[in-house]
Parts: C-alpha cells; structure tokens; sequence
C-alpha cells in the first residue's frame, strides 16, 4: 500500500468526519435521525441491536426509541423469535421524515459545494459510496 494511497485516505476520513459534524450543527436535523437512518438500512431491530449499531448505551436507546414512538416515527412490538424482546419498526411518518432530514442534508451539501463542477461531486459521491458499500477488511488482514 503507497503512502501516498494512505494520506489521502486519511484525509477522506479526516473531512468525512468534518463533514458530518458539520451537517449535524447546520442542517437542524430532528433528535432520533440517526436511529431511523439505521432501521432504514437494516429494517427492524431490537433495542440492543440499535444501540450496538449507535454506538450508545441500550438505556440512551430505549429513551431514543420511546421518543420515536411519542412522534408516530416508530413502533415498538414483540420480536417475534423471542416474545421477551422489543422490535423496533420504522413507520410510513418516520420514513416521510427520514427523507425530509435526507433532503435537508442535500440542500446543505449542494449549498456548500457551490461551484464545484457537478462531475467532481459526482465522483466524491461514488468514491463514498464505494467506501461505504465495500466490505470491511478482516481485523488484522491487510
């Protein structure tokens, strides 16, 4: 692997993050955005699932969760391989506000690019989208 390939990933990472740090402070997006992005890309789960892929703690989900439910985003039923546990559904109001808060990081990422040559965004798009989509190395295996 160049050192060169390593610098620039880093900075991909590096502004990645910026990035989205950014889209969270200015985009105005409502609390639970991200736990409906999640159920949208892995369909229903139960709390402790949502909390692992959140990376928080399975209390800070359950509140997350409740508070869903209190806005019509999300219901909460029996899992149906174990009666004991919740699963958590994502609903028709909470995916028209998934892709309300999807537009609204649109409108930002389009305002900030400004003029930048729409080929150039597209190939940052596909480079993402390529990151993202790609299957993680194994711990350990370069």
């Amino acid at each position: 692997m160049s050192e060169d390939l390593v610098a620039t990933s880093t900075e991909i990472g590096l502004y990645a993050s910026r990035l989205l740090r950014r889209i969270r402070r200015e985009a105005d997006l409502p609390a639970g955005a991200r736990v409906l992005s999640i159920l949208d890309e892995h369909g229903p789960l139960g709390i402790g699932q949502l909390a692992k892929l959140d990376q928080c703690s399975q209390p800070t989900m359950t509140g997350t969760v409740n508070a869903l439910v209190e806005r019509g985003w999300v219901t909460k039923d029996a899992d149906p391989a174990d009666a004991r546990a919740t699963r958590v559904t994502m609903t028709r109001e909470g995916a028209v506000a998934l892709r309300t808060s999807r537009r609204a990081i649109g409108e930002l990422i389009a305002s900030l690019l400004g003029d930048v040559e729409h080929a150039d965004a597209a190939t940052a798009a596909r480079v993402l989208r390529l990151l993202v989509e790609s299957p993680s190395p194994e711990k350990g295996h370069r």
